[in-house]
Order: structure tokens, then C-alpha cells, then sequence
């Protein structure tokens, strides 16, 4: 047995295509099988950010104006599925928008002030890590807003993004969802690594306590803002590489940008990782 799960150099000669070094190296399992894992997700994210520059020249040489949001629970995986989206964009027509908790001054404002002083310009995709709807699910979990300021944001946020929508703004909203024991194994491997305890907020400590406090305002955003003009569609997250691809291929499936029937990739996403609010009859958060 621990014989075979050797890879020799002999073997190596042997099998000089790459299908064959592949196949090879799957018999091997183990360690060998995630490193081929890695090269191939590798390989099919460059493919997936090669259409991603094509669709940025597009939006930009045809003035259009695109919102790319991002919510779910902590430790879904939000940033890094951003920066794979942003890896190889042109800056110039690309942002990320991840505000801080609001100031004195924009509290006293109407809420989606401070969001639309952020929304893309002409020619330009942004993305936002977390976005207005922060009052939708965080806020009232948290106890940061008020009921009456809950219900009119509740009220307000469809006629919000239909007045977006009539002006010509796309918005894609993504919900990232994953499954508590998932969540708590990035948890404990964020407090465990130095580089990344800093994700680890107080917010962040509540979340596997207050799960279903969060899973109840989460389904009350569903059904008041699901809309035909501004749908959820749901990310299932506990692979995140996988996520990230589909996340990808969705985005790009929205769009006919030039050169897209020329890609050497799939960009149609898989229905078992992305689905629409309203088809995902098993949610794993």
C-alpha cells in the first residue's frame, strides 16, 4: 500500500501526456490527488478571469453600469470571492465598496445615502463586500437599528432597486450560504492562523450563537426583496473554490459581451451550487 501510493520516475516517463500524468497521479490519491485539485481549479480560474476582462471591456466601452453584490453570514467567504472576480480588472473601471460602520453624520442621513454616493459610474463594475443590506439582516440581529427603521428599509429597499433598475443600473445580488459546522471550522481556523484573526470580529463571535436568529431575518429579506428585477441568487459555499468558480461562470452568463462565444470554458453555472432564492428548496444555512 505504501508502495503504491508513490509516484516514481520511471512512472513519470511513461505517461507523457498530461491525461495520462493525471490519471496517473489520481491512482495515487492522497496528497496527489489535491494537488491535481488545485491545478485544475488554478487553471479553470484563469480561463473564467481571461471572460472577466472581456466582459470589463465591454461594460466600459459600452457605458454600462454594473453592481455586483455580496452578502451571507460570516466567513462565507465574500472577500475571496471578490478578489478572484477583481484579480485581473482593470483598476480604472473597477471598485470594491466595504464601508465601515456608518458615522454620526451619515446616521442622521436616509439610509441607502452613504450606498449611493458608491454605485458604479458609467463603464464601471462594482463590487460590494456586504452593501445595504446590512439593515436586513445584521442590524436587527445585532440590535444596531430599530424596529421602525427595520421595517422602513424593509418597505423602501424594492422600490430602491426598482428606481436603479428603471435607470438602467444591473445589479446581481449574491447570497453566500454555508452550513453552521462549516462556518465554525473557518472560525477556528481563522483564530488559529495569524494572518487572518483580524476577519475574527465580536460581530463574528455571535454568529454561531444567534444561528437562527440570523436564519429567520435572512428568510424575511428573501421574500420581501426576491424580486423578477433584482432576484437573490444563492451561492452554496461550503466548497469555496467551487463557489467561486460558479459565482464566476453566473456573472458571466448575464452578459453578451464581445468575444464570449469564443471561450474555452463552460459559463453557464452549475444548478447544484447556483440557484435562485425561490428554487432552493434545501438551503444548508
Amino acid at each position: 500500500m505504501e508502495e503504491n501510493s508513490q509516484l516514481t520516475l520511471e512512472e513519470i516517463k511513461e505517461n507523457t501526456s498530461s491525461a495520462q500524468l493525471k490519471e496517473l497521479i489520481r491512482t495515487k490519491g492522497g496528497k496527489f490527488e489535491r494537488i491535481i485539485n488545485t491545478v485544475e481549479y488554478e487553471a479553470e480560474l484563469r480561463e473564467l478571469q481571461v471572460e472577466l476582462v472581456k466582459l470589463q471591456n465591454w461594460i466600459s466601452k459600452n457605458n454600462k453600469r454594473v453592481a455586483v453584490i455580496f452578502e451571507g453570514r460570516d466567513a462565507a467567504g465574500k472577500g475571496g470571492a471578490i478578489r478572484r472576480f477583481m484579480e485581473h480588472l482593470n483598476p480604472r473601471s473597477s471598485r470594491l465598496v466595504a464601508l465601515n460602520k456608518p458615522t454620526n453624520i451619515e446616521k442622521g442621513q436616509w439610509y441607502f445615502m452613504r450606498y449611493i454616493k458608491e454605485l458604479p459610474n458609467p463603464g464601471e463594475i462594482v463590487f460590494y463586500d456586504r452593501s445595504w443590506y446590512n439593515r436586513a439582516v445584521v442590524e436587527p440581529v445585532m440590535g444596531f437599528c430599530s424596529d421602525k427603521q427595520y421595517n422602513e428599509f424593509m418597505s423602501q429597499v424594492p422600490e430602491f432597486e426598482h428606481m436603479l433598475y428603471e435607470d438602467g443600473l444591473i445589479i446581481i445580488k449574491f447570497w453566500l450560504s454555508i452550513s453552521k459546522d462549516e462556518q465554525k471550522k473557518r472560525f477556528d481556523s481563522r483564530m488559529k492562523n495569524p494572518l487572518k484573526r483580524w476577519k475574527f470580529s465580536p460581530v463574528d463571535q455571535k454568529g454561531q450563537e444567534l444561528w437562527d436568529k440570523y436564519t429567520f431575518y435572512k428568510e424575511k429579506m428573501y421574500s420581501n426583496t426576491h424580486t423578477s428585477y433584482s432576484p437573490w441568487i444563492i451561492v452554496r459555499t461550503n466548497n469555496k473554490e467551487t463557489a467561486r468558480l460558479e459565482s464566476i461562470r453566473y456573472v458571466l452568463s448575464k452578459f453578451d459581451y464581445d468575444g464570449k462565444e469564443e471561450a474555452s470554458t463552460p459559463l453557464f453555472p452549475d444548478p447544484n451550487v447556483i440557484m435562485h432564492y425561490f428554487r432552493s428548496s434545501q438551503q444548508i444555512d
